[in-house]
């Protein structure tokens, strides 16, 4: 059994895979939250009293020593811990004063955002002795490729070193765009010039903060500012002068932000929308609509997700006349959609759902109990003659509240 500590955006599609893959998991999250087809543990200790692995996804270094200072009492003689968040190899070493001496330790940090965590596509740097990495080699596979980097604390150290390079180079960047504006080069032209350098995908990946429109967060800048502070080196000069631009940025009010909002903060161009604009969101992980509407939309910290139906990428209906399996396609679509903000079935709202024949009411209700296992929602359920397309029996909308981890 595997007991995943850590419900926020990259914790709950990690728990999902683990979960989709077969395995028995038990999660537990400081705010209470689901995941479908695992266990809720109502504490840390409690998570982990049957588990042979155990998976921390936390915030910093002090959350990961509160959390496995509470679980320690739970664990089993023999019980491997993997500590997933980035937190430096300090910490790591100094989490063997938290764990008995009996419990084993990798540290297994991650490089990608939600959209890898949910694809299975994360680079994990894995540091330990080499049968503890033996032990969890196949279930760290779930989350994708797979780095033995070396001993305890190498895979903190390297991810470390790694995010002392990413980050610095969009700070740099953004200077870059300040520069450039200041001297009256055309930004968009500066991006395209750059797209054409070993800085192509960086160009690509910040152009939507230089053109004024705020990015989809994959990256917070106050985790990136945390990070930085983390690497801290003497021989650190430039991740250290880009430490204290995001601090400042962070002091400003944009610690929730994606890091590509330090553009606007230090460029004084366009700034982002702010939190009271509405954002359109198109999951990659849904299929892409017809263009006539988006997937969800995102005010503030509210989330109104479209109604959502049965259809695969080619436009063809999933399970003709089966109103199981098209429950089932519908909630998945949701549970995506909701993913990519950082959200589950627990923040949603209210729920309304749209059916063709009421009758068939139970075989909907089942596939949505399955899916929404805590206090549920407010809730709508209506009949109609018939959905746009042909075949389709359900449609089901939403709505939710971003939970403050996620909503930054």
């Amino acid at each position: 059994m595997i007991a995943f500590l850590g419900l926020g955006r990259m914790g709950v599609p990690m728990a999902r895979r683990l979960v989709e893959a077969g395995h028995d998991v038990t999660t537990w999250n400081r705010t209470p939250r689901t995941v479908p087809g695992a266990r809720t543990a109502a504490s840390p200790a409690e998570a982990v009293t049957e588990a042979e692995l155990v998976i921390t996804m936390l915030s910093d270094p002090p959350a990961v020593t509160h959390v496995l200072g509470l679980a320690a009492p739970g664990l089993r003689e023999g019980t491997l811990v993997v500590e997933m968040s980035t937190i430096g190899p300090g910490a790591v070493a100094a989490l063997r004063d938290v764990l008995p001496a009996s419990v084993a330790l990798v540290d297994a940090p991650v490089l990608g955002s939600v959209d890898p965590a949910r694809e299975g596509t994360l680079t994990v740097l894995a540091g330990g002795s080499p049968g503890d990495l033996a032990r969890c080699r196949k279930v760290l596979e779930v989350f994708g490729h797979v780095r033995e980097i070396g001993g305890p604390g190498a895979g903190a150290a390297m991810k470390l070193a790694v995010m002392s390079a990413v980050v610095p180079a969009q700070v740099l960047l953004a200077e870059t765009v300040a520069y450039a504006r200041a001297a009256g080069v055309d930004t968009g032209a500066l991006l395209d010039v750059l797209g054409a350098s070993p800085l192509a995908a960086l160009a690509e990946r910040v152009r939507p903060a230089v053109e004024g429109t705020r990015a989809e967060r994959r990256y917070g800048l106050g985790l990136a500012a945390k990070d930085l502070a983390l690497a801290a080196h003497p021989v650190q000069t430039l991740a250290g002068a880009a430490g204290s631009r995001l601090d400042a940025a962070v002091a400003a009010g944009l610690g929730g932000e994606d890091l590509t909002a330090v553009f606007p903060h230090i460029a004084g161009g366009p700034a982002p929308r702010a939190r009271a604009g509405v954002d359109k969101l198109n999951p990659a992980s849904v299929p892409a609509t017809n263009g006539r509407y988006s997937h969800a939309t995102r005010a503030g910290d509210l989330l109104f997700v479209s109604g959502q139906v049965a259809l695969d990428a080619e436009g063809n209906v999933i399970g003709e006349d089966d109103m199981t399996a098209q429950s089932e396609q519908v909630m998945e679509y949701l549970s995506r959609i909701l993913a990519d903000q950082g959200c589950t079935f627990d923040d949603v709202t209210h729920i309304r759902t749209f059916l063709t024949d009421m009758s068939r009411l139970r075989e909907h209700a089942a596939v949505r109990t399955r899916h929404i296992t805590g206090e549920p929602p407010a809730s709508t359920t209506v009949e109609v003659s018939r959905l746009f397309r042909p075949g389709l029996l359900v449609e089901v909308e939403l709505t939710a509240v971003i939970p403050p981890a996620a909503a930054g």
